[in-house]
């Protein structure tokens, strides 16, 4: 989990994401709270916001790819929402393998998933 997190190549599952998601609420206010009042607020507040969104933008990319979609979806209002509820393409896309590890039937050569 959060292999190369702010490289763009690449694909994550449904958790990976969210916990972005919760990270990057987390440190943001983290350091908001840590240095409101101080001198150099503004300084770090706003490197901390530009670091931490080029890493969540980043992770919505690869959570487009892992749905089969191009990152600039992840711009949609509410879209991250369908990211976080929607499961990945069981098999591998042009964005690459299936973060899961699990081959889908033109892969196995099986038809359903009972089928030995």
């Amino acid at each position: 989990m959060f292999e190369r997190p702010f490289s763009s190549k690449g694909r994550i599952r449904r958790l990976e994401y969210a916990l972005s998601i919760f990270l990057y609420f987390f440190v943001n206010y983290a350091v908001m709270f840590l240095t409101i009042g101080t001198d150099i607020y503004t300084y770090i507040f706003w490197s901390m916001f530009v670091l931490t969104s080029w890493f969540i933008v980043v992770q919505g990319a690869k959570r487009c790819h892992d749905v089969g979609k191009n990152g600039f979806y992840q711009f949609i209002p509410f879209y991250f929402i369908w990211l976080i509820v929607e499961d990945g393409i069981p098999k591998s896309n042009e964005y690459g393998p299936n973060p899961k590890g699990l081959k889908g039937p033109e892969e196995t050569g099986k038809i359903r998933k009972n089928e030995g």
